[in-house]
């Protein structure tokens, strides 16, 4: 049995996080606009059943041995390159585990209210989580710009969802970056294509070391236009401008999915480059940067510099979280352009640590400004919104009144405070990278790594550190002391000083999310050890593409049945 699901089950598994949601989305356009009740179930059933999907994935990669670490399918059966390509590996499976978890999350969030605030709330959810996992999991560039477009075109409903005028004004500036960066994205893939003949990615790493030197040129060019592109979807300063107006403008539970979008531009730059432009050595012995290493590290040092202050500058937390995003980038952008292994698996275990913190903390803003917020009325409950999903606190009918005839839900539970105070504590030490929890433990990683490359309590490696090392650890120290004050002042300016407002109304179906999210950095925490092992062999194997060319390159199609007669002949001889 175990052998059949590994050679049957497991292979055709591949291509599941991508028509789970496809599939979902498509039945709740046929549901109609009024059904919001069913809409909301199959929307939490499609993210359960998602995460259980990115998790057997996970495991089953795991399980592989090195080389054969990688599950290849063939959506339409044609020989590479010819054909569409889907590849699940140690990292594409851990970025769909990771955009699982938050969108799960997320969509348990906006079931208190924010699904009722326009329409097509959750189909758009769906289609969100389809473009984010093909993105994951596509093996070719035609693919990668296609789910790009479907996860940004289900992003720009998702951010004016709610509407409002600063809402309106940033997602108009959203989607106009955005389209500057598909039209690089595509100009960048058709010079790609013109130099190597090829749009699967595996295949074009293996002719881009063929390509002549008078092709080179034009090669350079292609990859810098593509780069462009990504860096504009991973925030990378000063392209990074679009980002805090249109994050701290979105809804609490789009601006948590939201976390994981960066990642997916940053997932594209670690993908490609480690594929199409892998480190050499110089004359001298000493590693060489690939092609636009050094524009990856000093731009995510400034990126890293111009998050910190934005995040000391910050007022409003909201704005704070945003810049936490910022901060995450430019970090993940210099670990990936120095281009060393250990590194990288340092910077694999931060990004899921500050993605999960960052999720949490944007769904914490809107529970503490609660009590400053006024409701807005297209969010109230309607008489048309008794369908609403049977939720803990979701309740519209049936529900008990006290004296003075006001429902009882909804009511400020004495804990309430209590409870967004620890958690605001739980996301202040994971932002700032203190310990005990998952945050200082990927902070702590990656410094070591910087430090000793050839492992912790090993001897110093030869090659003397870098300056651009010495100045990431320098803002990362510095990030972190900026984030503790400007996170100190705003607990402060809540909690410590609350100046006769009235405690927030918290619902557990608002609760639970946040829980969930600090939840998973504490089993990081917990389980560092297996965690970094695993980072660290998805950033060996990304170190060394031949093992994703060759897996890729030697997936040949099922070939088709016999017919009946041409079985009971036997072959032609």
């Amino acid at each position: 049995m175990t052998a059949w699901i590994d050679a049957v089950l497991m292979p055709h598994l591949v291509i599941a996080p991508i028509l789970l949601p496809m599939l979902t989305a498509a039945l709740m356009l046929l549901l109609g606009e009024k059904r919001r009740k069913s809409k909301a179930a199959l929307n939490i059933l499609s993210c359960l059943a998602g995460l259980g999907i990115a998790l057997a994935l996970l495991l089953w990669v795991d399980a592989q041995p090195g080389p054969l670490a990688y599950g290849v399918y063939l959506p339409s059966n044609w020989p590479v390159p010819y054909g569409i390509v889907l590849v699940a590996d140690r990292l594409s499976s851990l970025l769909l585990l990771l955009a699982a978890g938050v969108g799960l999350a997320a969509a348990l969030f906006a079931l208190a209210r924010w699904h009722r605030a326009g329409v097509h709330f959750h189909p758009l959810f769906q289609i969100q989580l389809m473009g984010l996992n093909g993105a994951f999991l596509t093996g070719d560039l035609f693919n990668l710009f296609v789910f790009f477009e479907v996860m940004l075109v289900a992003s720009y409903g998702l951010l004016l969802h709610g509407s409002g005028r600063a809402r309106v004004g940033a997602g108009l500036h959203y989607i106009a970056i955005n389209l500057l960066a598909s039209s690089l994205f595509l100009l960048g893939t058709a010079l790609l294509y013109g130099v190597t003949g090829t749009l699967n990615m595996a295949d074009m790493a293996h002719k881009l070391a063929q390509i002549p030197s008078a092709d080179r040129g034009l090669m350079h060019a292609g990859a810098a236009l593509l780069g462009m592109a990504f860096l504009i979807k991973a925030a990378m300063w000063p392209l990074s401008f679009w980002l805090v107006p249109a994050y701290s403008a979105a809804s609490a539970p789009v601006a948590a999915l939201f976390a994981i979008m960066t990642k997916v531009g940053l997932y594209a730059v670690l993908r490609l480059w480690t594929l199409f432009f892998p480190a050499g050595l110089g004359p001298d012995g000493a590693a060489l940067l690939p092609f636009g290493g050094p524009v990856l590290v000093w731009g995510g040092l400034a990126t890293l510099a111009f998050g910190a202050i934005g995040a000391l500058a910050s007022q409003h937390p909201g704005r704070l979280a945003a810049y936490s995003i910022i901060v995450s980038a430019g970090t993940l952008l210099t670990a990936v352009g120095m281009h060393q292994t250990s590194v990288t698996g340092g910077a694999l275990f931060y990004l899921l640590s500050s993605t999960l913190a960052v999720s949490a903390l944007f769904l914490l803003v809107e529970l503490i400004e609660r009590s400053r917020e006024v409701e807005d009325e297209a969010m109230l409950a309607r008489p048309e919104d008794d369908d609403l999903l049977d939720l803990p606190g979701a309740m519209p009918e049936g529900v008990n009144l006290d004296d003075e005839e006001q429902a009882l839900i909804g009511r400020a539970i004495p804990a309430a405070m209590a409870f967004l105070g620890l958690s605001f504590i739980v996301c202040t030490l994971l932002v700032t990278g203190l310990p005990p929890l998952s945050g200082f433990v990927a902070k702590f990683a990656l410094l070591s790594a910087l430090l000793n490359p050839a492992g912790l309590g090993a001897a110093s490696a030869a090659a003397p550190i870098g300056a651009s090392a010495w100045t990431l650890l320098a803002l990362l120290i510095g990030s972190g002391l900026a984030a503790t004050i400007a996170l100190s002042r705003i607990g402060i300016r809540y909690f410590w000083a609350p100046q006769q407002r009235p405690a927030p109304k918290l619902r557990v179906i608002e609760c639970l999310p946040i829980l969930l999210l600090l939840a998973g950095c504490a089993v990081l925490a917990w389980q560092a050890g297996p965690v970094l092992r695993y980072t660290d062999a998805a950033a060996a194997a990304l170190h060394g593409p031949r093992a994703y060319i060759e897996a890729v390159l030697s997936t040949q199609p099922v070939p088709p049945p016999r017919a009946p007669q041409q079985q009971q002949q036997g072959p032609t001889p």
